[in-house]
């Protein structure tokens, strides 16, 4: 299969334009998380793109059918999957520590390409890999102490999966159109969403109430307000989620997972701007080091 040549710097603006728009939608999970559950946050999403993909395929003449169906469920079903251990570890886990195990992502992306593609691994990737690591550390605050258990490996495990996306869409994917691969892993989160629903029906447990009940808590009929931002989450993930996996598909995956890490200081400028949320040295130091990993890997692109 030919492998498109790589361009780094256009995958560095697709995915920092990323960034910037799925900061500013995910700072209002936490408006959504007060009222409906995690399931049919994802459920309701998955829904709301139908009818956008149904507009947007024909009017922008998009192809939708994917060259291989077999690639695009396998990347999908990998990449949802990695995305729901994350949230799942919340339940268990401060953000700090469960989104520190999800972005050990690029540590697995290296020796997924080594392992199984022979790729080489340069001490430049190893260090700029190293310092994003280190850079998103010092964003979220140190991670919680506590013994190592299974719950401390979700979001690791969620890592893990969420890398093995990403390399597929490449090394699996490279054929199929931004829209066949952001509809298929779309699709993934909301049948995972209407299965969640579909358990929480039958257990019925006991949901907290506001945003700490947001795994447990079943269906609900949702406020005109969380409509509106479920929407938003709709069409901004739709666009968002599509200049992700084209930037994916321009650069090597190991090169893309860092440029990736820019979701945070575009989340904590969003927090800042919209909430008053500003970040404290440490979270300034980090997104320095962030830019400074980011750097390394487009130099090394070049």
């Amino acid at each position: 299969m030919a492998v498109m040549p790589n361009r780094t710097v256009a995958a560095a603006v697709a995915i920092g334009v990323f960034a910037v728009l799925i900061g500013y939608i995910d700072n209002y999970v936490r408006v959504i998380a007060e009222e409906i559950g995690l399931w049919q946050f994802q459920a309701l999403r998955s829904a709301m793109m139908v009818p956008m993909l149904a507009l947007a395929v024909p009017l922008l003449r998009m192809r939708l059918r994917p060259v291989s169906a077999r690639a695009v469920l396998a990347r999908s079903l990998v990449h949802a999957t990695g995305m729901l251990m994350y949230f799942g570890a919340l339940a268990f886990l401060p953000v700090a520590q469960a989104a520190a195990g999800l972005f050990s992502a690029p540590f697995f992306v290296l020796l997924i390409q080594r392992v199984f593609y022979g790729q080489r691994i340069s001490v430049v990737s190893v260090v700029a890999v190293a310092l994003g690591f280190a850079g998103i550390l010092l964003v979220l605050g140190p991670v919680a102490g506590g013994t190592f258990g299974p719950a401390s490996l979700m979001p690791v495990a969620g890592g893990a999966f969420y890398a093995m996306g990403n390399v597929a869409t490449r090394a699996w994917c490279s054929r199929e159109s931004v829209v066949t691969l952001t509809a298929g892993y779309m699709a993934a989160l909301g049948v995972m969403g209407l299965a969640g629903m579909a358990v929480l029906a039958v257990l019925a447990p006991e949901a907290a109430a506001g945003a700490d009940g947001f795994l447990a808590r079943g269906a609900v009929w949702p406020s005109a307000g969380v409509w509106f931002w479920v929407a938003v989450q709709a069409a901004g993930s739709l666009v968002g989620v599509g200049l992700l996996v084209r930037g994916y598909q321009l650069t090597q995956a190991s090169q893309a997972s860092v440029f990736e890490y820019s979701v945070l200081p575009a989340a904590a400028v969003w927090s800042w701007l919209l909430w008053g949320q500003v970040p404290g040295l440490a979270a300034l130091v980090g997104m320095g080091v962030i830019v400074a990993a980011g750097v390394l890997i487009a130099l090394r692109g070049r």
